[in-house]
């Protein structure tokens, strides 16, 4: 049977332990990255586009105004949704160093110090739980397991700048907020952490619910628990009115689906005044109490029906153009259902959280008191991460992070089990199972060495990221080319456009984020269209230029669904007179052209 045990929050012999196992594998991915590091190769175009956010802010764009103005610049910009709570860190990192490194190296430096300090957040807090309340050996198992699950490494390496790895860290938080002792101190954590994550990006909006929900069961168990809830209500209220001024200020205050605005502040403070004042009148009847929580989420609910229906029915994608849609929507895997992954993609996503899930229900079992209602909501936080993910797999971190203690029990169990076998067949195979519960796709590895020409044969969803790592577009190697050439906008694939950003003084009609919908459909249409329709729209627009990786995965699918298009000349070599080469840098497959005047 297990016992509480909560230990000191943060002790020096904990600290040591997880930091140990942090420098070890934070040396390992900057090896391990060392070449994507140094040529500058993102992970992601999002990272690329963060950093041009960076840049803009640190050249005096207002800290309130997120609009990309080089993508459609002919038609005023993008307004980014992204928060500037993620811009501050970087920036803050690439202003310390520039007078000892210059702007360069600043912020090189802070394409690693910046994902590894997230990291080191997540390790801390992850390690945390198994520390106060499983022990010594499963909290070093617990960091390992974080370094062992591959969304989450994704998320938390070198170069990856983007929001996610934030929205990892204060999703521990709110779950560290639930072993406080102190019913107000932890409320407070739980609200300002949720509050903190939506502000980054409401994608934590349905964990949110489900954290809630478990505070309100918590308060129907034990009506001393009311404090917790009313607590991490007021505090959620509170912080996001405060980020929202802080990063967002009075200069727009349009209700957004995809993004905290005054409208979502309304609703959690609407909801805080409502339990605030159940929990002034406790004790009361049950009934009573189950109308109160009714009332506080379905008001929250009924004002967002009343003043953004369209958030209820479809978020923020809801209004994207059918052709935006089909050509870049459903093409983003990482937003997409765990059943449109790949068979490898899934397992990983999948395998390690089922596996902490069912530890989680274990520890509920052998423990007692308080602990075992703990290990209870943790089950229920976790199941509902899980299912989370199944529908958008970029949030198997999140349900893989949860996973982490839990899972390191289960792992120490295992171990100790193993150590009594004494036949060397049998422990040798119960090894090799615990390898593949922490690497699930270790068996297909080991099918695609004993049978690679089969493994070969099956067609992966994410050939897509492959074959962009894979790409020959070396951008960088043509960008004093590009910068010789007089400002203007240049026409290219959605892909490469945050590159081209990067890079250059230019312009581009749009980059893959969904608020700049008009021009992405421009840019899918003009593709897909022929080159005369594409002469017509380009000089109609103004584009100067026009780029294309032709060994890129988007072109190759403009070029399948349309044969004879624009996309499909510029790849096969087909192209038209009114278009004059520029030449680009040898051994790269990035090709630029010159649109002709009429």
């Amino acid at each position: 049977m297990l016992v509480e045990r909560r230990r000191t929050a943060f002790p020096t012999a904990f600290l040591t332990r997880v930091g140990v196992a942090w420098a070890i594998i934070s040396a390992l991915l900057i090896l391990v990255n060392w070449g994507a590091i140094t040529t500058w190769r993102f992970p992601d175009p999002d990272d690329t586009m963060r950093l041009i956010q960076v840049r803009d802010l640190l050249a005096g764009q207002s800290w309130f105004d997120v609009t990309q103005y080089r993508a459609d610049a002919l038609g005023g910009g993008v307004p980014m949704h992204w928060s500037r709570i993620v811009d501050l860190p970087l920036a803050l990192v690439i202003l310390a160093l520039t007078p000892f490194l210059g702007t360069a190296s600043a912020e090189a430096a802070a394409l690693v110090i910046v994902p590894l300090i997230t990291l080191a957040a997540a390790m801390i807090l992850a390690a945390r739980i198994a520390w106060r309340l499983l022990g010594d050996q499963e909290t070093t198992f617990t960091a390992l397991i974080v370094a062992l699950c591959v969304p989450v490494v994704f998320q938390l390496g070198p170069m990856r700048i983007d929001h996610h790895g934030w929205q990892l860290v204060c999703a521990l938080a709110a779950v560290n907020g639930l072993m406080a002792r102190s019913g107000v101190t932890g409320g407070r954590v739980i609200g300002a952490s949720l509050a903190t994550w939506l502000a980054i990006s409401i994608e934590g909006l349905p964990l949110a619910a489900v954290v809630f929900a478990v505070l309100a069961l918590r308060w129907l168990r034990d009506r001393r628990e009311r404090v917790l809830l009313v607590s991490a209500i007021q505090s959620l209220a509170l912080t996001s009115a405060t980020l929202f001024l802080a990063t967002r200020g009075f200069g727009d205050l349009a209700t957004y689906c995809d993004a905290v605005s005054p409208l979502h502040v309304a609703m959690f403070a609407f909801g805080a005044v409502v339990l605030t004042i159940l929990g002034r009148f406790e004790p009361i009847p049950l009934a009573m109490l189950i109308g109160g929580f009714g009332l506080a989420g379905g008001g929250a609910l009924a004002l967002m029906l009343y003043a953004a229906p369209q958030c209820v029915t479809g978020g923020g994608f809801s209004e994207l153009d059918p052709l935006v849609h089909d050509f870049w929507y459903i093409d983003v895997r990482e937003g997409m259902p765990v059943w449109h992954q790949s068979l490898k993609v899934a397992l990983q996503y999948a395998i390690t959280p089922l596996i902490g899930l069912f530890a989680a229900i274990q520890l509920a079992a052998r423990s007692q008191d308080w602990l075992r209602a703990f290990w209870r909501d943790y089950a229920m936080v976790l199941g509902a991460a899980i299912l989370v993910s199944l529908l958008v797999a970029r949030a198997g971190a999140v349900a893989c992070l949860l996973a982490a203690p839990p899972l390191a029990w289960q792992l120490n169990q295992w171990l100790r089990g193993i150590r009594t076998i004494e036949r060397p067949l049998p422990r040798v195979g119960a090894m090799l199972a615990v390898a593949c519960a922490l690497l699930p796709t270790l068996p297909l590895a080991l099918a695609g060495l004993i049978m690679p020409a089969r493994a070969s044969e099956a067609a992966s969803p994410l050939q897509h990221v492959v074959q962009l790592k894979m790409s020959d577009c070396r951008i960088e190697a043509s960008s004093d080319i590009l910068n010789a050439l007089k400002p203007g906008e240049i026409y290219a694939p959605l892909d490469i456009a945050p590159k081209l950003l990067f890079l250059t003084h230019h312009s581009v009609p749009a980059t893959g984020h969904h608020r700049g919908n008009g021009t992405m459909r421009l840019v899918i249409a003009t593709a897909l269209g022929s080159s005369d329709d594409a002469r017509a729209a380009l000089l109609e627009r103004g584009s100067r230029y026009v780029a294309i990786c032709p060994d890129l995965v988007e072109p190759q699918n403009y070029a399948f669904h349309a044969k004879d298009g624009f996309a499909a000349d510029l790849r096969e070599g087909r192209t038209p007179d009114w278009l004059q080469p520029v030449a680009t840098a040898e051994n790269t497959s990035f090709k630029l052209w010159r649109v002709l005047p009429e």
